[in-house]
């Protein structure tokens, strides 16, 4: 197996990548480039969209420069009416003082609490007010970027991300999958994992506001999605500093969008306005392919395993290592997907899978019982029912 060694970080490699710069004749259909990033007029965009081959060749140029180009495209005008905007708004306005005052946060990349996060945007904005679900989702942007990267079957995800002024800037970073683990995690999975990893999500923004750069929009590193220890480099200083010297920001109008290759290192930047209050609405659309074949009751399984596995242990029939490999044959092993209302990343990228409490009980000695109670309230957590 293949696997990527921290000797191996140099940031002198990154560099050689970063040399690279966008040529306007792999992007013939942008409007112009901003910092080496394309940036596309969709006014223009759809007036092509009935001719026959069009939407192909969009899709193709986009691809392109998600993988071997700059890494990120911005779509101007990607959501014409100001009025589904507006509403849309309003509606995660209203949901982010509800859940104010029951307490809920937890973010990734930034202290909890420094901004407003909505996790779920999507089904909450849904079963609020279907209609303008449906307006708002029926954009013709969202679908061409998300059938561009993953083809048909794609899931969409939402979180909402609110920046009050004086909102810190984030830490400079990939997401997921591979970016949701630490340096140590990341390592563990082969090389050939770390070039997948890009190719199961797309990452995209919606801006509800107009994001001049003093409200602090994303920062963006162009082509660092093509460096392949990227995952490892989120706590290396060197990285951190080159990136604050040399990253691009973009300034967005209400209702432009970004997509962009999770591989691409970013953050979002400082809310230096004394008034606006940055919202976008963060997209990230996932492979249909991230499944197993067949429907398992992972939960239920490891229930019954678990004194198995105490019998083997205990009568020396079973080794620390052979028992780990059983649970890892059993357990649910990820923390995704979960309920982050219920189940936030405090403390860390993610929270807790089944698998790391199953062995965690084994090493410790819990009761099944206790096990069992720990299960339950992961479950609740994680919006799964057990039957």
């Amino acid at each position: 197996m293949a696997l990527l060694r921290a000797t191996d970080i140099h940031l002198d490699d990154l560099l050689r990548v970063l040399a690279q710069r966008t040529d306007p004749a792999d992007c013939p259909l942008a409007m112009h480039l901003q910092d080496d990033v394309p940036v596309y007029d969709c006014n223009a965009l759809r007036d092509r969209l009935a001719d026959t081959d069009f939407p192909q060749t969009l899709m193709a140029e986009w691809a392109r420069v998600w993988e071997h180009g700059a890494g990120i495209v911005v779509l101007q005008g990607a959501f014409p009416s100001a009025g589904v905007v507006d509403a849309v708004t309003a509606s995660f306005q209203q949901i982010i003082a509800r859940e104010r005052l029951s307490g809920a946060g937890g973010d990734h990349f930034a202290q909890a609490g420094a901004n407003d996060r909505v996790w779920n945007a999507l089904e909450k904005l849904c079963l609020t007010d279907p209609a303008l679900f449906a307006r708002y989702y029926a954009n013709d942007m969202v679908a061409l970027a998300s059938e561009a990267w993953l083809g048909p079957a794609y899931q969409i995800t939402s979180q909402v991300n609110n920046v009050r002024p004086g909102g810190a800037a984030q830490t400079p970073h990939r997401d997921y999958h591979l970016g949701f683990c630490t340096t140590a995690q990341a390592l563990r999975y082969p090389a050939h994992v770390h070039r997948l990893s890009p190719m199961l999500t797309l990452q995209g923004a919606v801006a509800h506001v107009d994001m001049p750069l003093e409200s602090g929009p994303t920062l963006y590193l162009p082509h660092s999605q093509k460096y392949l220890h990227g995952y490892l480099v989120a706590d290396r200083a060197d990285f951190r500093e080159h990136f604050e010297r040399h990253r691009v920001q973009l300034p967005l109008a209400k209702g432009d969008a970004v997509f962009f290759n999770p591989a691409l290192l970013h953050a979002a930047g400082t809310n230096r306005s004394s008034g606006i209050q940055r919202m976008a609405n963060l997209l990230q659309v996932s492979s249909a392919f991230g499944r197993a074949m067949e429907t398992v009751n992972r939960d239920r399984m490891t229930r019954q395993l678990y004194p198995a596995l105490q019998t083997l242990r205990a009568d020396g029939a079973l080794t620390e290592g052979g028992a780990d490999r059983a649970l890892a044959a059993c357990a649910e092993g990820y923390a995704f997907p979960t309920d982050l209302d219920l189940d936030p990343p405090l403390g860390g990228l993610a929270p807790e899978s089944p698998q790391a409490v199953a062995r965690q009980a084994l090493r410790e000695g819990w009761s099944a019982e206790r096990l069992a109670a720990w299960l339950d309230t992961m479950v609740t957590r994680r919006g799964r029912d057990t039957a």
